[in-house]
């Protein structure tokens, strides 16, 4: 164990400042900054001084969207707790929030113990979950409680997939009364699944079967209407939301009419959606396999919304939903039939590069990358100052990151345990040069230097985005 640790003559960047400073690190913690070149940066003393200049420091980023090892459609997500980590800190992230699963049937704390142990001892940085609520019951809802308790504070219910994961409105509407009690808030999958199947049944029935069919059958209009839907169940429950995965417009647009009606009603968007389109879905020879998720990909037009609500801040938050499957015989299982596609692709390696670019093509800017990316989902989820920022009694979670740097994305140099990028020879400016988590290097100057079992469970507060 090194003692204390300086980063020295960066650029210091936050969602509030941007701050030439030096950074000191003692007992995985900042414990001071300085401004640099003042008096009180040059006392600063350290076993271990990184050089940042002409670079960015910037917090860690919490990516609160991720499924490691999710069983889905009769197969597994293709990265552990072990990959999946570590291809997060290569992208500059050092904290992941998972979805632990209730099976129908089962309690909470089963599906909550099942996820402990996939993650006990395999994590190259910090982690916490969510608890996904597959089966609400009064049992189910007595649990809720003792989970916000001991810090799993976020529920997540879907709208979609029958049979499976889905919620009707009345198991959303206790839940949602429940969390309204007990602090925790509700992340919903906001698709109008019902409807859906009927249209992937008929759409089958006319030998549509191609993955594009994916995102035909899964209206931007059925995302909109249990958008509302939930909104409304929301405020009739008095309990906070927040919007998973918002990929169409129509969308944005009622969560920024409930926004301007003061509801505390918060939407997330990921990166998919903002730089992939429908067209990716139509690529030939089944390769727009690749792009199957849910929400689906929307036409171009959509993204203009998208990057107009992170302006706004009708969308808080971009994480990447995190899912990932080989093409090669696990998007496979589709083939001749879109409905069998395991939904999901990787990205958390490549989040905040790509809003890193966001700022180069100047759709946000600095201060904002941090906060959709660090900040917000730090506090939404009740992580907030411990993570998401660079303070003084912060975790030293810490990123130096090249701006300059230019690099090209590719499955031959990722490493997510998948066999192709959804952003296959996309040319990006800016990239990760060391990784710190809880002051400890991950990534030192492009190597990995972490371990697995370094990362350790992360207790959350209740939302802090709220007060």
């Amino acid at each position: 164990m090194v003692g204390r640790t300086l980063v020295r003559g960066g650029l210091v960047i936050t969602a509030s400042d941007e701050l030439h400073a030096d950074v000191l690190i003692e007992d995985g913690r900042i414990t001071a900054l300085a401004a640099a070149g003042t008096s009180a940066a040059e006392a600063f003393t350290a076993e271990r001084t990184i050089d940042a200049t002409g670079k960015y420091v910037i917090p860690g980023g919490v990516d609160a969207h991720t499924h490691m090892e999710l069983p889905f459609g009769g197969t597994f997500a293709s990265d552990t707790f072990e990959t999946g980590t570590r291809a997060a800190a290569w992208g500059g992230t050092t904290t992941i929030v998972d979805f632990a699963v209730q099976s129908v049937g089962h309690s909470l704390r089963e599906g909550l113990d099942a996820w402990h142990a996939k993650a006990e001892g395999n994590c190259a940085i910090d982690y916490g979950f969510h608890m996904i609520v597959s089966d609400v019951n009064q049992e189910t809802l007595k649990e809720m409680d003792l989970l916000v308790e001991e810090g799993v504070t976020s529920f997540k219910q879907f709208m979609a997939y029958p049979g499976v994961f889905y919620s009707d409105d009345g198991q959303i509407l206790r839940a949602m009364q429940r969390s309204a009690e007990n602090g925790g808030l509700i992340m919903m999958h906001a698709e109008n699944g019902i409807a859906i199947d009927v249209l992937v049944e008929q759409a089958l029935a006319r030998g549509e079967t191609d993955p594009r069919y994916h995102g035909e059958v899964r209206k931007a209009l059925l995302e909109a209407e249990a958008t509302h839907r939930a909104i409304r169940l929301a405020q009739v429950a008095g309990a906070p939301l927040y919007v998973v995965h918002v990929s169409a417009m129509e969308a944005v647009a009622e969560l920024a009419r409930a926004r301007d009606e003061g509801l505390p009603v918060f939407g997330e968007t990921c990166p998919q959606y903002l730089f992939l389109s429908t067209d990716n879905l139509a690529e030939p020879d089944f390769e727009g396999s690749k792009y199957v998720c849910s929400t689906p990909l929307r036409p171009k037009e959509h993204q203009a919304k998208l990057w107009q609500g992170l302006r706004t801040n009708d969308l808080q938050v971009v994480s990447t939903d995190h899912c990932p499957f080989c093409f090669v015989g696990q998007k496979e299982l589709g083939r001749g039939d879109f409905s069998k596609i395991p939904n999901g692709l990787p990205g958390v390696e490549n989040r905040m590069d790509l809003l890193h670019q966001a700022v180069v093509d100047g759709h946000i800017s600095r201060r904002r990358w941090i906060e959709i990316a660090c900040a917000t989902p730090a506090r939404m989820f009740g992580m907030y100052p411990k993570k998401g920022t660079i303070a003084p009694g912060a975790d030293a979670d810490i990123v130096i990151y090249d701006p300059n740097a230019e690099q090209v994305m590719s499955a031959e140099t990722h490493h997510m345990n998948v066999d192709y990028s959804a952003y296959e020879g996309k040319r990006t400016t800016g990239r990760v040069e060391t990784v710190l988590s809880r002051g400890e290097p991950v990534i030192t100057e492009r190597e990995y230097t972490g371990r697995a079992g370094h990362g350790v469970y992360t207790p959350r507060s209740t939302c802090q985005y709220l007060n």
